[in-house]
């Protein structure tokens, strides 16, 4: 056999039959693009749903002869009557017309493989589609055999194990990766793939790093970690540096920690992109704010105990209250701590280290009760993963004499409690979750 892949579209292509076999190739066909007629004296409901959506299938009721085949590029035949598909394979050898038969393959001109597709990333909402991997994989005529082989074939691409990254010149995109809480079995299947194709990494201190070792050699990776209060690239130097790797017409991939869209100014490196001209995409990740707590035993939300959560950027919420007068002390006026205060639900803090002191006294002075529990995360789906626990009232100096440092994940809220009960026991194992030191202090 010569493996071949072709272009229908627009192209007049016969289905004869009317069944489930029928149905899937018209589908097919129709995602390619081809003009295909149906001829049959009825059909099921997945093909009479494909020609009521007039997206590129009409039917003739009747039953197929081989004049049908004039005018077709290619015939598929699936009538079920091995009589009227053989006269119509033989109009179509004559006419010099690829068939395939579905009730014989031994008997066909062509054969459908199976078929695994994968989208490249790139093509952001408003942009081109970055295009498509296809991979046809045939078993000397074993079915069965090829579609195992498809599955494991999806299952490489999808982990990134596959070599995707482009080998001739193109346009240039940006990718953000949300990379999730650190660990890399986290990473989104697309992210893996989004990795497997770039040309440049552009990489933070809290994404998952022991991915890069999987990267093609020629992929140059940028290191731009960040740590509180030290910025050694500016997120304007960032920005420029993603924009002009893609004008070279690099795929840049920018991995982030978390969720770009969570505290990650992944709005920030998009709108760069889009100012410069530039296509650029967002693959989410999962966010360290819900993920961290979750490592621990914590779930942010439970049933009777909170039924809401609200996420809050910490670091720079270590004055200003209703109460100082208003006065600025370099202080986020974005965030109203008497009205969290309030707040029935769990309270998540990021990157609040270093405020917790201020942030928790003032949490009590505006109503919140000192007994409500806190945990504070350290370093969450590592080895190092540590948890401190105490009341609100207690939990900074708890946290200072533990030596807590960031970066850490704050719960506030009633849901700590739930840890003692959601922590795997002795012999007993969550999956993802690491042994944590848990209690009072410990």
């Amino acid at each position: 056999m010569y493996p071949l892949h072709l272009d229908v579209t627009g192209r007049r292509v016969l289905v004869a039959g009317g069944g489930p076999v029928a149905a899937r190739r018209a589908a097919d066909l129709v995602a390619a693009g081809a003009d295909v007629v149906v001829v049959a004296p009825a059909v099921c409901e997945d093909l009479a749903d494909l020609v009521r959506a007039d997206a590129g299938a009409r039917w003739e009721a009747r039953e197929a002869v081989p004049a049908d085949v004039e005018g077709a590029w290619l015939v598929h035949t699936a009538t079920g009557d091995p009589a009227t598909d053989s006269a119509l394979a033989a109009a179509a050898e004559a006419r010099r017309t690829w068939c395939v038969r579905a009730d014989d393959a031994a008997a066909s001109s062509a054969w459908t493989p199976a078929v695994v597709r994968r989208p490249l990333t790139g093509g952001g909402i408003g942009s081109e589609v970055g295009g498509e991997v296809v991979v046809s994989v045939t078993a000397g005529r074993d079915p069965r055999r090829a579609r195992r082989l498809r599955e494991a074939l999806g299952r490489l691409l999808d982990t990134g194990a596959l070599p995707l990254r482009r080998q001739r010149p193109g346009a240039g995109r940006v990718t953000l990766v949300g990379g999730g809480p650190g660990e890399p079995d986290l990473l989104t299947l697309r992210g893996r793939r989004a990795l497997a194709e770039a040309d440049l990494v552009v990489v933070d201190r809290l994404a998952p790093t022991a991915v890069l070792a999987e990267l093609d050699p020629e992929v140059e990776v940028v290191d731009v970690g960040k740590t509180p209060d030290h910025h050694p690239v500016p997120q304007e130097e960032i920005n420029r540096l993603l924009v002009e790797a893609a004008r070279t017409g690099r795929h840049v991939v920018r991995l982030k920690g978390g969720d770009p869209y969570v505290f990650g100014r992944g709005g920030e490196e998009v709108l760069a992109c889009r100012e410069a001209g530039v296509e650029v995409e967002v693959v989410p990740g999962v966010t360290s704010a819900f993920a961290v707590p979750a490592a621990a035993g914590v779930p942010v939300t439970h049933r009777r105990v909170a039924r809401s959560v609200t996420v809050v950027s910490a670091h720079t919420c270590d004055a200003a209250t209703a109460s100082d007068g208003g006065v600025d002390r370099g202080v986020d006026r974005g965030v109203d701590v008497a009205g969290l205060a309030r707040l029935d639900g769990t309270l998540v803090l990021m990157m609040g280290v270093a405020a917790l002191p201020r942030l928790a006294a003032d949490l009590v002075a505006h109503g919140k009760d000192p007994a409500t529990p806190v945990a504070v995360v350290e370093r969450g789906w590592t080895p190092q993963q540590r948890t401190t626990t105490a009341p609100l009232s207690e939990i900074a100096a708890v946290a200072a004499a533990r030596g807590v440092r960031s970066p850490a994940v704050i719960v506030v809220g009633p849901v700590v409690d739930l840890a003692d009960e959601l922590l795997p026991g002795p012999g007993h194992h969550l999956t993802g979750v690491l042994p944590v030191a848990y209690g009072h202090g410990s």
